[in-house]
């Protein structure tokens, strides 16, 4: 019988699995378990997977190849990361550039970001969370699949501490706008500068932003605080 309901379920991917290779499934086998933290419906014992308990708490929802993520725990040395992605390929090149290197701040949960939330991220947690590029649905019919919406802000909001950042990413200027028309909407988060065109220096350039600033795309970091 076909489903006539038509209420999707938030998810923070689109099944995409692209090639896996033998560099990553090797990575995937041989370090997972140093470096993978299960999904369990209980909340992250941060204390136990990393040494330096004074550290900020920032995690990166669908870091894609997680170039980027490995970058920024390299630069942010004294911060703890958990990177979260549900795509195989790069979790197992993440692993790889996390062993090559020698990254202690940075761990990696493997599996959708809505679903952590809810079951592992406890309230009042988070000192930031980093989306960068994601996917902007750019043709109007698909706009209902995008990532950043109400419902979804709604999800990490509880998880983030009072003065802590959301930092998005985009170089669609109609995501862009979405993005900021959606936050300015929700009660509690605040844009913290309307100067969209000025990259923290923490965040590098990615392989999606040198792409889109190829096509003449201008990028737009969102920063956002909870008030």
């Amino acid at each position: 019988m076909k489903e006539t309901n038509d209420i999707r379920p938030i998810r923070s991917y689109v099944l995409r699995q692209g090639r896996l290779t033998k560099y990553q499934a090797n990575a995937v086998k041989k370090f997972s378990a140093a470096w993978i933290i299960p999904f369990e419906k209980k909340p992250i014992e941060w204390e136990n997977h990393f040494s330096n308990q004074d550290a900020r708490k920032i995690i990166e929802i669908g870091f894609g190849m997680g170039t980027t993520t490995a970058e920024i725990a390299y630069q942010l040395k004294d911060d703890n990361f958990i990177g979260i992605e549900v795509h195989t390929p790069g979790v197992g090149n993440l692993l790889n550039l996390i062993m090559t290197n020698e990254l202690k701040n940075l761990k990696i949960i493997h599996h959708d970001a809505v679903e952590v939330f809810e079951s592992m991220v406890e309230i009042d947690s988070l000192d930031a969370i980093h989306i960068f590029f994601p996917d902007p649905w750019h043709k109007k019919r698909h706009n209902k699949r995008r990532l950043i919406q109400e419902k979804f802000l709604a999800t990490i909001y509880p998880a983030m501490k009072k003065n802590s950042y959301l930092h998005i990413a985009t170089d669609w200027e109609d995501y862009a706008q979405w993005i900021i028309n959606t936050i300015d909407q929700f009660d509690g988060l605040e844009i913290k500068t309307r100067e969209y065109f000025i990259k923290p220096s923490y965040r590098p350039d990615t392989k999606y932003e040198k792409r889109g600033v190829g096509l003449g795309h201008k990028v737009w970091d969102i920063l956002s605080v909870k008030r």
